[in-house]
């Protein structure tokens, strides 16, 4: 397995900004989780990238409920302090939920002879499973890191991760924690 860290929407707004709400703890309780992984990512030479809702004040996406938030050029759309993050991860700006609609991602990870993206961040119901949904139509395992994703409420994410634990696209698209994900994917990840 060649593996790519993707960290889903663990923005300044999504989790310190005003409209944060619920998702605030449940973001902050998984940051050692996603630490522990950007540690093993970097040590082991896998390519990093923060995917980053990056939205126009005048959105499409905001004529339903969600208020706008982590909008493009601002500081609110960069990644929190709190994550490990080195100067040769990726930053890549995303306008909808899956880290792969309308961006270089492909590009970036077929660059990197990557086989396998590994799923982090917010919200497990939403970005996370798109992100985790579109590796799959492009041709990627997807490993949703159960541990190091988080949804504004428990029982969101408990499901979003039961419907997909034993599901048909198994092995292509797997639940895993994080300690599972470090044991399957040695050091010297080679393609299989």
């Amino acid at each position: 397995m060649r593996p790519a860290l993707i960290v889903v929407d663990m923005l300044r707004d999504n989790v310190h900004g005003e409209h944060a709400g619920p998702l605030r703890d449940a973001a902050l309780a998984i940051v050692p989780a996603v630490n522990r992984l950007l540690a093993a990512a970097h040590e082991r030479g896998w390519p990093v990238v923060f995917a980053c809702d990056s939205f126009l004040p005048d959105d499409f996406i905001f004529r339903g409920r969600m208020k706008p938030h982590a909008l493009r050029g601002t500081p609110g759309a960069e990644p929190i302090p709190e994550l490990a993050r080195l100067p040769s991860d990726t930053i890549l700006p995303k306008r909808r939920f899956s880290a792969f609609f309308k961006t270089d991602l492909d590009q970036i990870l077929r660059l990197r002879a990557v086989d396998t993206v590994l799923v982090a961040g917010v919200s497990t119901h939403f970005c996370v499973l798109a992100t985790a949904f579109d590796a799959v139509a492009n041709d990627f395992h997807a490993v949703i890191v159960e541990d190091a994703c988080a949804a504004a409420k428990p029982d969101w994410h408990a499901a979003a991760l039961a419907s997909y634990r034993g599901n048909i696209l198994r092995p292509l698209l797997r639940v895993q924690p994080v300690a599972a994900v470090l044991g399957d994917a040695a050091p010297s990840s080679a393609l299989p």
